[in-house]
């Protein structure tokens, strides 16, 4: 088992305070949106290990290894077997905390088919894989769960055309009135479709008169449609405004989870979460965002369906496992409300592990957790905690 260190991420939507009171550390004014804890290779995690052929007489400091490093030294030791055979040499998920100060840009993730397409055919075309018009960094697939550890604010999947249209109406801006003529007319796909391919392919300067006229409305009617008007703020004349209203608004309280499956758009809008995803780089944004929008391949790979947002709550166990069930693979997400002169919560599983104080103080193996601490443990290594406070497990599921 070793002791974490991990990389902060300095994205520009991130909030400046979460993440640093969640440490108990200074702010530094600048915005912290995400910890990664992990192995991806774009910031991995890193732990302090003997270098080979130490001894207690040689006087040798142990050294700071980045964890795809340890990883790649021995990836059965580390991993198992059983993920080494599925997965190949590498950790298959990736643990963040999140901290959003302001809306994230509106995305959707491709299916694993998808993903393994794309990548092919962008590496066929030689388009380069630092390019900012690449849309396939990898050839995985990226489920995702972002569980609140605050009230938290996003945006899941699309909500009933019926409902987009009374929203977009109530507005009283009239160049709205053909998408809201659409969402009411057609069936619930061609709504959907014919909508979103609209407000993404038309002429930038009328949408962005458009987007303030509807920003101005919101801001005004307030109830509803103030998340509308705050996006509006952070992003003004954006079409990603008006897609937005297409989606269902949800609102987490500390502990309900949203699992995001492919084909999927949503975008988180505010609040401090832990999120585990598979380990992938694959993003495709249709709004809430300077960066390239792949119309065509957004278009290709969205699912247009309403759907419920399916709030997660964990399911308790007589083990005092609280899980969040999902549909992925690659990851499974636990936890574990400790309490002091309870019996030690046994953590042992056969996969590899990272273990995530959020409150509290929690002793894992020989080392105390504080909240936003973490720890790496190689698969089957013997491990149980104890303590006063809340710790999240991370893992391969089973």
């Amino acid at each position: 088992m070793d002791r974490l260190s991990n990389t902060v991420r300095p994205y520009a939507w991130g909030s400046t305070t979460a993440i640093p009171a969640l440490l108990g550390t200074a702010p530094t004014g600048e915005p912290q949106a995400e910890m990664w804890m992990g192995a991806h290779p774009g910031a991995p995690s890193r732990i302090t290990r003997p270098t080979e052929g130490t001894t207690p007489t040689t006087g040798t400091a142990p050294t700071e290894l980045p964890l795809t490093d340890v990883i790649a030294a021995d990836p059965e030791g580390e991993l198992g077997a059983a993920t080494v055979a599925r997965y190949g040499p590498r950790l298959p998920f990736l643990l963040k905390l999140l901290a959003a100060g302001a809306p994230l840009s509106l995305q959707v993730h491709p299916d694993l088919d998808q993903a393994r397409e794309g990548y092919a055919d962008e590496e066929a075309r030689g388009v380069p894989v630092d390019a900012p018009h690449r849309t396939y960094k990898d050839a995985n697939h990226k489920p995702e769960l972002i569980c609140a550890l605050t009230p938290f604010d996003g945006l899941c999947g699309f909500r009933r055309p019926t409902e987009a249209a009374d929203a977009m109406e109530a507005l009283g801006v009239d160049s709205l009135k053909p998408y809201v003529d659409l969402l009411r007319a057609h069936p619930e796909e061609a709504a959907l479709r014919e909508v979103l391919t609209a407000i993404l392919g038309a002429d930038p300067a009328e949408m962005a008169d458009t987007v303030a006229e509807a920003a101005a409305a919101a801001e005004r009617l307030g109830g509803a449609h103030a998340p509308y008007a705050r996006i509006a703020h952070h992003y003004p004349g954006d079409p990603g405004v008006l897609a937005a209203m297409l989606l269902n608004y949800v609102q987490l309280q500390p502990g309900e989870a949203l699992f995001l499956g492919a084909g999927v758009p949503h975008a988180y809008l505010d609040g401090l979460g832990v999120e585990i995803m598979a380990n992938s780089d694959n993003v495709l944004r249709c709004g809430l965002t300077p960066k390239h929008i792949d119309v065509p391949e957004l278009l290709r790979i969205v699912r247009f369906e309403a759907t419920d947002p399916g709030v997660l709550r964990p399911e308790a166990s007589p083990s005092g496992e609280e899980r969040y069930e999902t549909p992925a693979d690659e990851f499974a997400l636990s936890r574990y409300t400790l309490a002091p002169g309870a019996a030690p919560a046994e953590l042992t599983v056969p996969t590899p592990q990272i273990l995530l104080c959020t409150a509290g103080t929690v002793r894992v193996g020989a080392l105390d957790l504080t909240p936003g601490q973490s720890v790496y443990v190689p698969a089957a290594e013997a491990v149980e905690a104890t303590g006063s406070g809340t710790l999240f497990r991370a893992t391969v599921a089973a």
